[in-house]
């Protein structure tokens, strides 16, 4: 009696190890609760997209609002266009300015949209025209490097 008690522990313990290895990969594969059913589509195009990833979250005030759907490239300018599935409960107006910002020093990229003070908003398929790249962590070390070179001389 007492060998199966112990089995029926062992057992528990390893199913709970199980669940929260589950939980782990949703949260850490971005895959966590954001409905899609009841969204909008918005497009924006960047010259630098970083490491963004479909997707990756889409933030208003650190709200989650949305997600990325498709990243390409666009043959005729030769930049990123990015599609975003919006939450229909939020509405942005047209002035809206969209950047990729970086949570942390080093962490995972998402789009973070600024509301304008436009009255019109954005409809379903529609270009955001003010757009801010991604900072790439590359560019600024050899902005500072060359700096530094240009006051040795």
């Amino acid at each position: 009696m007492e060998r199966t008690t112990l089995d029926l522990w062992v057992g528990a313990f390893v199913v709970g190890g199980i669940v929260a290895l589950a939980i782990l990969a949703f949260k850490v594969g971005n895959l966590s609760s954001y409905n899609v059913s009841e969204s909008y589509r918005l497009k924006a195009s960047f010259t630098n997209i970083g490491g963004l990833k479909p997707t990756a979250s889409v933030r208003s005030a650190g709200v989650l609002i949305g997600r990325v759907t498709e990243i390409k490239l666009n043959p005729e300018h030769y930049e990123a266009e990015v599609t975003m599935s919006i939450d229909k409960r939020y509405q942005f107006p047209k002035d809206t300015l969209i950047s990729i910002l970086t949570s942390g020093l080093l962490g995972e990229q998402y789009i973070g949209l600024k509301p304008g003070a436009e009255d019109e908003m954005l409809k379903n398929g529609e270009m955001i025209k003010q757009s801010r790249s991604a900072v790439v962590l590359e560019d600024l070390i050899s902005q500072v490097v060359a700096n530094k070179a240009e006051g040795v001389k």
